[in-house]
This record gives C-alpha cells, sequence and structure tokens, in this order.
C-alpha cells in the first residue's frame, strides 16, 4: 500500500479493521464489517425444479483495510462490486423447520418460510461476511487524503481512499485465489491482484 500513487488504479491486500460499532450479521450473528446475504427457494414445476431469489442484500458499516501501518478507506459514493465467500448456508423445508434467527430475517422482510397451508417451503439461506482481522482485497482508484477529510479518527494519519471512475467500480473480495498475492506466479510480499 505505500507504495500506491495519488491517481492510480491498482490492487490492496490487507486485513479488516472496524471504525466505530461493528454490523451484527443477520444469519449466523457474527460481528462483522460488510455482509452479503442471498435466499432462495426452490420452485418445482412438474419433471423440472430451480432456485428462485427471494432475496439479496448486501450491507456495509464503517471499516478501513490495514496493511502494516497503512490503511485504505472504500469511499461510501462509489460503485461497489462484490465477491464475499459464502460461508455460512442454511436450509429450511419439509420436516425442517428455518431457525429462529432464519425467521426473523424473513419476517423483516416481509415473508415467512410457510406457505398459506402452513407448510414450510424449501429454502435455502447464504450469508458470506467480512470479519474484523479477516484478509480482503480491494481493487479501486487510490488517492492518498488526510484521514480528518473523510471522517476517520485523525490517529490514521494519512488514508488511501479508494473509488470507483466512471468505468470501473470498485472490486471487494475475500476469495482466497483474489486475496493471494502473486508476482509472475511466485508469491510477492504486497502487490498486485487477479482481478
Amino acid at each position: 500500500m505505500s507504495s500506491f500513487l495519488s491517481g492510480e488504479i491498482a490492487k490492496v491486500v490487507g486485513s479488516v479493521e472496524f471504525v466505530g460499532q461493528p454490523l451484527i450479521a443477520p444469519l449466523s450473528g457474527r460481528r462483522c464489517a460488510y455482509y452479503y446475504v442471498l435466499v432462495e427457494q426452490l420452485i418445482s414445476t412438474g419433471k423440472n425444479s430451480h432456485w428462485e431469489e427471494m432475496i439479496e442484500e448486501e450491507v456495509g458499516g464503517t471499516f478501513v483495510i490495514r496493511d502494516g501501518r497503512y490503511r485504505a478507506y472504500i469511499d461510501k459514493s462509489s460503485t461497489l462490486k462484490t465477491y464475499l465467500v459464502q460461508d455460512c448456508v442454511y436450509r429450511s423445508g419439509t420436516l425442517n423447520d428455518a431457525t429462529e434467527a432464519l425467521e426473523n430475517y424473513l419476517r423483516n422482510k416481509g415473508m415467512k418460510s410457510v406457505n398459506m397451508l402452513g407448510l414450510n417451503k424449501t429454502l435455502r439461506f447464504k450469508e458470506g461476511v467480512l470479519e474484523e482481522g479477516e484478509s480482503v482485497a480491494v481493487m479501486g482508484r487510490g488517492e492518498w487524503k488526510s484521514s480528518k477529510e473523510v471522517s476517520l479518527p485523525e490517529s490514521f494519519g494519512k488514508i488511501l481512499v479508494l473509488s470507483s471512475t466512471a468505468e470501473e467500480p470498485i472490486y471487494l473480495s475475500d476469495d482466497p485465489d483474489t486475496v493471494e498475492i502473486t508476482y509472475n506466479g511466485l508469491p510477492e510480499v504486497e502487490g498486485a491482484m487477479k482481478f
């Protein structure tokens, strides 16, 4: 991160650091900086069946990406494209009631895990989160600014503020293949990205 020049588009890899209160992931109850939830229902029509999306939700809190003594921050007004590993998967269906947490999540979205006859729908719930200390990779256009300029603690000093451009969003991922740092096929200390 220390070699990032203002105005260039590049990748940074670091660990998630909360700023203020973390979010609570709605399905697993994990403390996190960002979460992604996908809820799908199995729809059967005769011989065929397919998963139909019911809910897709992404929520981000305030966090920075730390690489040693340097920090990067994603501009909240930027367009963000994420890929989070969905490491928590839950199911409900015949003889398998939705847990209280899953039912509460659906209720908050105006939905239920049962149909009009009171029978369980076949549902699949997936959740991915960014937890504190987790390695992430971010690619975007960077500008060095003072932490005060972006309403972060002054103790952070200079911050690399990442933003999208008119042509490209910011990319954010915790996928191990993306977070892995390589240079000419060999592991590198810090550097470029597989986005």
